[in-house]
């Protein structure tokens, strides 16, 4: 009988999709989440809704019914690093300097479990696998580099979160609904069990059929493993070019309208990262054409979660702008584009924390 992992996931928001997959594919799962959040969890499970393929509507998952993994929550100081085979980081960067949160993670990174990022915005150490760059040279680009220091980049791996999916805000805190229902494409870790966990795991979600009226369906949204240190990169070229183009002086716009109103500058945007990417050692079939997200974007008529944050108010957000910028640098190589985004961020993060001041 396959192995049954017991995984953390840090954040209930964006993580309760993946914590959903795995609970369906038979393994343990525990969310670390604010007090409301595990009430929420723990008493009623999480709620998916997602669009399939030839299907009207949304399909729901409930995990509270008939799933054969258990889903529970808790808050950072309930928990243990060393009682879990894997640890999944799904908080927006600059969360994890938070009281708790920090104090965890730094008890994660000295536990030696293997841990797994799902953020846009990839950990420190794992800047450290990707050849051709300083980390040192990127830390100002970090809400708090330090909370990084303990780790060994040997027990770090990144995963791009390609599916996009948001809390509905008229609904309860345990519901999320995805909008566009693609794969987490994790690198592998540099230890080779690590790595077969990581592909026992995207197996058993593989396998997973859903019961809907009688008839079980295949689910998207799979964990997908490659050996690859910049698949996970891909997004780059997305970010910069989509979501980090929502933001404009004194507004914001929807992705699909960052992408679509000047094509032909995104395009310039996107294929200039891309080229970024393959300089730090990336081949094409790392990546992601541009044709394939730009028809995906149309599908994306709502502002990139960092334009709602900036917009309403963040002090702090994931800065994968000055990371491309900052990595780019040391590789002799500037686009005015790129700069422009990082300089409409810095006066809205400047202007939001004068007003928290």
């Amino acid at each position: 009988m396959a192995k049954k992992y017991k995984i953390l996931i840090m954040g209930a928001s964006y993580g309760s999709l993946l914590a959903t997959k795995l609970v369906l594919a038979g393994h343990s799962t525990k969310l670390v989440c604010l007090p409301a959040e595990v009430e929420a969890f723990n008493k009623d499970g999480a709620i998916i809704r997602m669009p399939i393929k030839g299907r009207e509507g949304l399909v729901e998952i409930s995990t509270s019914k008939s799933a054969p993994g258990l889903l529970s929550a808790a808050g950072p100081q309930e928990v243990k690093p060393a009682d879990f085979d894997l640890v999944v980081l799904a908080m927006q960067e600059p969360q994890y300097r938070s009281a708790g949160v920090r104090e965890l993670l730094d008890a994660v990174a000295k536990s030696r479990v293997p841990c797994m990022s799902i953020m846009n915005m990839p950990p420190l150490p794992y800047l450290a696998r990707i050849p051709g760059v300083n980390p040192a040279a990127c830390r100002d680009c970090y809400a708090d580099p330090t909370v990084w220091d303990s780790f060994d980049p040997k027990s770090m791996t990144l995963c791009s979160p390609d599916p996009q999916a948001f809390r509905p805000p008229e609904e309860k805190i345990n519901v999320l609904q995805v909008r566009l229902p693609t794969n987490f494409k994790s690198a592998r870790f540099e230890s080779e069990a690590h790595t077969q966990m990581l592909r026992e795991i995207a197996a058993d979600v593989e396998a997973v059929r859903f019961d809907v009226g009688g008839e079980k369906i295949e689910l998207p949204v799979k964990l997908k493993v490659h050996d690859s240190v910049f698949v996970p990169l891909a997004k780059w070229s997305m970010l910069l070019a989509g979501n980090y183009r929502c933001i404009q002086k004194d507004d914001m716009r929807a992705i699909k309208d960052a992408v679509h109103s000047d094509l032909a500058a995104t395009r310039a945007v996107y294929d200039w990262v891309f080229k970024l990417c393959i300089s730090l050692g990336a081949k094409e079939s790392d990546l992601v054409p541009f044709e394939k997200y730009a028809s995906a974007a149309q599908g994306l008529g709502s502002p990139s979660s960092a334009a709602r944050a900036l917009f309403g108010g963040a002090p702090y957000i994931e800065r994968v702008d000055r990371l491309v910028q900052s990595i780019a640098a040391q590789k002799g190589q500037k686009l005015a584009a790129i700069d422009e985004i990082v300089g409409l961020v810095d006066a809205r993060l400047e202007m939001n924390r004068k007003k928290a001041a």
